[in-house]
Order: C-alpha cells, then sequence, then structure tokens
C-alpha cells in the first residue's frame, strides 16, 4: 500500500498531512478553513484517496498555504519511485453551472498554468485570491505539470469545488498503477 505522512513545523504553523494511494476516499481534514476542509474532502473523495491533514497556525494565507506544500510533498513521497504508475491524468468535471478541466503529468517538472477567476472576494471562509497560489503550490511541490481551465460557470463554489473535484479525478488516475516500468523514454523521473 502506497502511504505517505509529512509533517510542517513552522514559527507559523504546525501542520501534518497523511495519505493513503489506495483508499476508500475518506478524509479527516481540520485546518480551520471550513471551505478549504471541503475542497480537501472533495479531492479525497472523488481520487479514492484516504487523506488526513491537521493545520493551526497565525494566518489564513500560512495555512492553507503549509498545508497544500506538505500534501504535495505527501503524495510525492506515496509514489516513491513512480514506477508503474499511469503518469498522466485529466478529469472533466461538471458541478451545475460550472465545467472545469483539469490534466496533469507527474513527470517530475514543476509548471502550473491556471486559468480560474472569482467575482467575489471571499468563496465562504477562503480568500479567493489564495485559490490558484494554492494549485500553483500544490504543483511545484508534487513536481508536477498542472493545468486547469475552468471552461464556463458563474457561482465561485461551484467553479472551486468542481476545480478539486477534477483534481481528485486527474490524481488517481495519475497514481494508478498500470505496470512495474518507470513510465518516462529516460529511464528515470
Amino acid at each position: 500500500m502506497r502511504k505517505a505522512k509529512y509533517e510542517r513545523k513552522t514559527k507559523e504553523t504546525d501542520v501534518e498531512v497523511q495519505i493513503v494511494l489506495e483508499g476508500t476516499g475518506e478524509a479527516e481534514v481540520e485546518t480551520g478553513i471550513d471551505f478549504f476542509d471541503h475542497l480537501l474532502e472533495s479531492m479525497a473523495k472523488h481520487g479514492n484517496f484516504d487523506l488526513t491533514a491537521k493545520g493551526k497556525g497565525d494566518f489564513e494565507h500560512h495555512i492553507a498555504e503549509d498545508v497544500t506544500i506538505a500534501l504535495g510533498k505527501c503524495f510525492e513521497k506515496a509514489l516513491g519511485d513512480k514506477k508503474g504508475i499511469r503518469r498522466m491524468g485529466d478529469a472533466v468535471v461538471p458541478m451545475d453551472d460550472s465545467l472545469v478541466l483539469v490534466a496533469l503529468d507527474l513527470g517530475g517538472r514543476e509548471y502550473s498554468d491556471i486559468d480560474v477567476t472569482f467575482e467575489k472576494e471571499k468563496i465562504v471562509d477562503l480568500t479567493s485570491d489564495l485559490f490558484v497560489h494554492l494549485l500553483e503550490t500544490l504543483s511545484s511541490n508534487l513536481k508536477c505539470n498542472l493545468h486547469v481551465d475552468v471552461l464556463r460557470g458563474a457561482n465561485d463554489h461551484h467553479k472551486a469545488e468542481a476545480t478539486f473535484k477534477a483534481l481528485g479525478v486527474a490524481l488517481s488516475e495519475a497514481v494508478e498503477k498500470i505496470g512495474e516500468e518507470i513510465p518516462s523514454r529516460k529511464g528515470m523521473i
């Protein structure tokens, strides 16, 4: 079973994340930011990962960012040498008025192109301008290419939630074991 745990303690935060890649979609998330918790729970559910994420600290930005750093590092650690993984994954996910495309490559190179805009300053209790930064932070700590496009949508909550559901589905596809070889012509990732 591929699993990992990552702890991050700074002067600003105290974070612990655990993930089981071959899970059942169970999540226990407590960051003090209700909508962020909801997004991580949606990602775990639709990715079929078991996720525990706990974070506390001084500011919303620091807590969410450090949990996302730990999440990326946890995925990277759980994947090990990446032998046999599919490596790439994508998903197009609707949620009411919203339709979101997420495509990613766990090829070891970090790049992100996130096309998401919001009308409101906050989505429930998460500052909306933090959203893109969190996805970029995940990409850099997971060492992956991550592309996100909101194809349509008016409701900020729906756009954000559809993004994390699509992220879960795409990650689930990318981490799937389909063989024994490193998925690269170079012989390493």
